[in-house]
C-alpha cells in the first residue's frame, strides 16, 4: 500500500485545516519546501501536495512555490488544487508533477476530465471529496448534488492514473479512515483508490492493511503532531 505525506499550502504556508474548513487552519512550517525535504530524507517516497488556496480561487495560488518544491525534489508529486482545464494540467506536468488531481472540474464537466485522461494517460486522478456520500465541489464550499456513483459511472472507462476518495467530515480530526466507504468505491472499480482524511494511529494504519481493495492512503495532520511516525508507517506499510 502506498503512503503519501500531504502538504497543504495556505497563503504560503504548510497547513493543515479541520473538515475543510479555511478559518480553522492550524501552521504547521513556514517552509513547505522545507518540510517536504523533511518528509523526504526521512524516507517518504511520493508525496501528495494541495493548493487550498486554488481549490477556491479556481486557479494556482501558491504557483511559483508549488514548481521550486517540484524541482528540488527527488521523489514523485501529485498535485490537485484549482485545476479547471486543460492549460494548467500541461503546465503541471510540463514543470514535472508526477499525476495531476482534478476534483470540481471533473464532476461539473466530465467531458474535461475525459479529454485531460486520453490526452495524458496514467497521469491524471480524480478527486472525489464526499460528506455522506454527496460529492462536494469548489473547495469543498459546495455540494454537487451527486453521489459517488454518479460521478463514477463516467470514468470506468478511462486511463486514470486513481481515485482520491477523501471524507470531508473526518479529514484533519484523525478519527480513522472512512475505510469501509473507500473499500466499498474501490470494489467497485478497476481504477487503484487512494484513502484520504482522518487517519490518526498506528491502529488506523493496520485497520487499513486490512483492505486489499485500497491502493494507498494520504495522511497530514497525524504526521505533523507525532501521533504517526512516518518511518513507522513506511516500514509497515510499504
Amino acid at each position: 500500500m502506498k503512503f503519501y505525506p500531504a502538504i497543504d499550502l495556505k497563503a504560503g504556508q504548510c497547513v493543515r485545516l479541520k473538515q475543510g474548513r479555511m478559518d480553522d487552519a492550524t501552521i504547521y512550517n513556514l517552509d513547505p519546501l522545507a518540510q517536504a525535504e523533511a518528509f523526504a530524507r526521512a524516507g517518504a517516497r511520493r508525496l501528495h501536495v494541495v493548493d487550498l488556496d486554488g481549490a477556491f480561487a479556481g486557479h494556482s495560488m501558491n504557483g511559483a512555490m508549488i514548481a521550486q518544491l517540484v524541482q528540488q525534489l527527488d521523489i514523485p508529486v501529485q498535485f490537485g488544487g484549482g485545476v479547471r482545464n486543460i492549460a494548467a494540467v500541461e503546465g503541471w506536468l510540463g514543470m514535472g508533477m508526477a499525476q495531476v488531481i482534478i476534483g470540481s472540474a471533473a464532476v461539473e464537466d466530465p467531458e474535461f476530465l475525459r479529454v485531460a485522461a486520453q490526452q495524458f494517460p496514467d497521469r491524471i486522478m480524480l478527486g472525489l471529496d464526499t460528506a455522506e456520500d454527496e460529492v462536494m465541489i469548489k473547495g469543498w464550499a459546495e455540494g454537487s448534488g451527486l453521489r459517488v456513483e454518479d460521478v463514477l459511472q463516467h470514468c470506468q472507462d478511462l486511463p486514470l492514473a486513481g481515485i482520491v476518495h477523501t471524507d470531508i467530515v473526518r479529514d484533519g480530526m484523525k478519527t480513522g479512515v472512512n475505510h469501509q466507504a473507500t473499500e466499498a468505491l474501490a470494489r467497485r472499480t478497476l481504477i487503484p483508490v487512494i484513502a484520504s482524511g482522518g487517519l490518526g494511529s498506528m491502529q488506523d494504519v493496520s485497520t487499513l492493511l486490512a483492505c486489499p481493495s485500497i491502493a494507498g492512503v494520504i495522511s497530514g495532520r497525524a504526521l505533523y503532531d507525532g501521533s504517526i511516525d512516518l518511518a513507522e508507517v513506511l516500514t509497515v506499510m510499504e
